[in-house]
């Protein structure tokens, strides 16, 4: 038996290592789509380096290294966009199958490639044609299709947009569920309730410094038929979303080189292989001038989503404008119903959905509501990005990205001259009347939401010389209210890197990273002094815990136990005072989940009013039922990390292990040893700047001074192939964990495939 397992086993690794890609030599690749020999070279990181005649030959060339590193993870996310994943995985994925088809992106995918320019057209073509190139060089498909049993599917065009519309779920799916939750709130407890639950955060730093008010209102009231704190077992609303991302700039007048300098950390869900590719194009332009472009791709598609062309940089967060509206349909409402087919491996199932005149239509406690949403738009996708390789200062590169199809993000850009300038980039509607609930029939502007909005606002080297977002309101107030709030962020990262840009004077690369890496635990301040105040009235009983409080170090470190305290506590406390309206949604399948940023400032509103329904009165009954929310929370934490019921066991590092795992590893546990990232502490918690949970984080750390690459960093958190037999399947990792700078730029070539064109008799 032993012997057949060795034997098993062997040929398994054989299967693996045969395929594994060709990173040397030559290849003449079929067809008329590359124009010219290319090369493709690799360092030691596994990052791309292509050297081309064209954009488009550099498009073909990053197609076949996507292809060949990655092509696993283009599928899902062209799957998971279009609704097809139940095809490699089966009914288990039916039920997210259903909700991404409800938008029809293979369809609008379609319809955006037959409507791009034809520059644009030739490029993507391009790009497919590499991706389809490497596939047909294998002779063994990847390890994923062996497990699952499937067989891999050419890449199209339209693929490339349906990865750009998986990224539409990821980043504004949040904001379609707030509404809804909303809105419900609103037919059933009324807009006093809503506003209560959605007010404005005391955490502000909006560009021009301007601030929302904090209105004093009236607590609302709960109804009776919602019961109250005192007879309702809690129930957990869940964790919001991790919201990361981060970017600031400073102009030259910050740096010793003269410079602009920009940081850039987007924070994304973790898993492996990572979302990011890095890859640097050379090639030139259509005036035969060299360009050569640096940073990070996304497999998929052809561009440099984030990067440097040594005279301008570029980066991205979600912005989290309102770019959606539910409208309330009339009974008298005409709609139809489209039938689609679902095919899974299990078997095929029809999806009705219904279609109005607004958009599609879905329905919750007996009323129908049609979706207006940008991402359902003809300008929500497009190749515009690629437009930003060639800018040579701030001013052309705003030009050159006006129309850009992509998520709406706060782009920040520099130029080697010292320029910097913030601006909302992505698809945007002309739409002027935002609302966080529903809209009226009325109300609603179908004109304007054919269109792209052109009032854009932009701040180019403002006079204190920063420039920064991080998800929450960079907006002044006035272009608030054009743009709406499509669920905000909490302010505090945003805050205390504005605060971290003015403590000083002059900025380099070292100082960037230190600021992507401030974990101080600014936010949670007055949640530790609650709790500490609380437990501190019963001394004899908390005597350990006051202990681990007083030296919790101020900070999402991984040593500290006082900070993982607070957090949970934070989280049950929340739970248990907002318990009645959670079992409220839970009625109709919803959640405060997606609105539990907002409660925030109505917690510590209810803490200081008189108010019986939501929190005890009588002091010591109050501290009762916060002791109760902290003794919770405890348990859930000793039971999940300390078998032995110890709370050195809590310490930070340990409760929010960062755990980077491949999907197939939680299905199959015995593969983690091979395919999963090794775990590391957890460092940085959720309203930090350094943004991390266990399967959340810093996506890239990128810096930059456009003209100084040779100075720059770009780390990611894994390596660039998906490949576990690859020496670049964990390449750059360690650096990531140990919070260490990987340079911006490739370093010597250590494989080179030479790409020729077919040539024809």
């Amino acid at each position: 038996m032993a012997s057949l397992i060795a034997l098993g086993m062997a040929l398994l690794y054989g299967l693996l290592y045969a395929s594994l890609p060709q990173l040397d030599g030559e290849l003449t690749m079929p067809g008329a789509t590359l124009s010219a020999p290319t090369r493709l070279e690799r360092d030691a990181l596994g990052s791309a380096i292509i050297t081309a005649n064209n954009r488009s030959d550099a498009a073909f060339a990053l197609g076949f290294a996507h292809g060949q590193d990655r092509f696993f993870q283009m599928d899902l996310l062209r799957r998971n966009a279009a609704g097809e994943l139940a095809e490699l995985f089966g009914d288990g994925a039916l039920a997210l199958d259903k909700s991404h088809r409800f938008h029809q992106f293979r369809q609008r995918a379609r319809l955006a490639v037959s409507q791009l320019p034809s520059i644009q057209a030739h490029i993507l073509n391009a790009y497919s044609a590499g991706v389809n190139a490497a596939l047909s060089q294998q002779t063994i498909n990847s390890f994923e299709y062996w497990l699952s049993s499937n067989t891999l599917a050419p890449w199209q065009p339209e693929d490339s947009l349906l990865v750009i519309y998986s990224m539409y779920l990821d980043l504004q799916s949040a904001t379609l569920e707030r509404e809804q939750v909303l809105e419900y709130i609103k037919r059933s407890l009324g807009d006093d309730m809503v506003a209560f639950i959605s007010q404005n955060d005391r955490y502000q730093a909006a560009l021009d410094g301007s601030e929302l008010t904090i209105d004093t209102m009236a607590v609302p009231a709960l109804p009776v038929a919602l019961t109250p704190y005192a007879q309702s077992a809690s129930l957990h609303i869940g964790d919001a979303d991790v919201v990361g991302s981060n970017n600031w700039a400073v102009t030259g007048s910050l740096t010793a080189s003269g410079h602009a300098m920009l940081s850039d950390d987007m924070h994304l869900g973790l898993a492996v292989p990572v979302i990011w590719y890095r890859a640097q194009l050379n090639y030139r332009d259509a005036q035969q001038q060299g360009v050569q472009v640096t940073g990070v791709s996304l497999p998929g598609a052809p561009a440099i989503v984030v990067g440097t062309n040594n005279q301008v940089a570029w980066g991205f967060t979600n912005a989290y404008i309102d770019t959606a509206d539910w409208v309330a349909l009339a009974p008298t409402d005409k709609t139809q119903t489209l039938t689609e087919v679902i095919y899974s491996k299990d078997q095929p199932h029809e999806l009705a959905i219904e279609m109005s005149r607004y958009g599609p239509v879905t329905q919750v406690d007996g009323v129908k509501y049609a979706l207006a949403w940008v991402g359902h738009q003809s300008y929500a996708v497009d190749m515009d990005l690629i437009e930003l390789e060639t800018a040579s200062d701030v001013d052309s590169a705003l030009a050159l990205s006006a129309e850009t199809g992509i998520p709406v993000q706060n782009m920040l850009v520099t130029d080697s001259q010292g320029n910097a300038a913030w601006r909302l980039t992505g698809a945007i509607s002309s739409r002027d009347n935002p609302n966080i609930t529903s809209q009226q029939p009325q109300q609603f502007q179908a004109h304007a939401w054919l269109s792209p909005a052109t009032d854009i606002p932009v701040v180019k080297n403002p006079q204190q010389h920063r420039l920064w977002s991080a998800n929450s309101r960079v907006l002044s107030t006035q272009d608030h209210l054009r743009f709406g709030d499509g669920g905000y962020a909490i302010g505090s990262r945003s805050s205390q890197i504005k605060d971290n840009l003015m403590a000083h004077q002059q900025f380099d690369e070292t100082e960037f990273l230190t600021m992507q890496l401030d974990n101080r635990a600014i936010f949670m301040r007055r949640w530790h002094s609650l709790l500490t105040a609380s437990l501190a009235t019963d001394i004899n009983q908390y005597h350990q815990d006051l202990d681990w409080l007083r030296n919790w170090g101020e900070c999402a470190c991984s040593d500290s136990v006082g900070y993982s305290l607070v957090t949970a506590f934070r989280n049950q406390l929340l739970d248990d005072t907002f318990a009645p309206l959670e079992h409220h949604l839970a009625n109709q399948d919803l959640s405060l989940r997606r609105v539990k940023s907002g409660l925030e400032t109505a917690f510590w509103q209810l803490l200081s009013r008189d108010n019986s329904q939501w929190l005890p009165q009588i002091p010591t009954e109050r501290t009762a039922f916060i002791l109760a929310s902290y003794q919770q929370a405890k348990a859930k934490l000793l039971k999940q990390h300390s078998p032995s019921g110890q709370l050195q066991d809590l310490a930070w590092g340990r409760v929010n292990a960062l755990t980077i795992s491949h999907p197939f590893s939680r299905q199959i546990p015995g593969l983690a040893p091979v395919l999963d990232m090794p775990s590391v502490a957890g460092f940085g918690g959720r309203f930090e700047p350094a943004v991390q949970a266990p399967r959340f984080g810093a996506s890239q750390r990128f810096i930059v001074q456009p003209g100084r690459e040779q100075d720059g960093i770009l780390t990611l958190p894994g390596g660039q192939s998906g490949h576990p037999l690859s020496a670049y399947y964990r390449a750059g990792f360690d650096d990531y964990a140990n919070h260490q700078a990987t340079p911006l730029l490739p370093t010597a070539p250590r494989h080179t495939l030479h790409l020729k064109p077919e040539v024809n008799p």
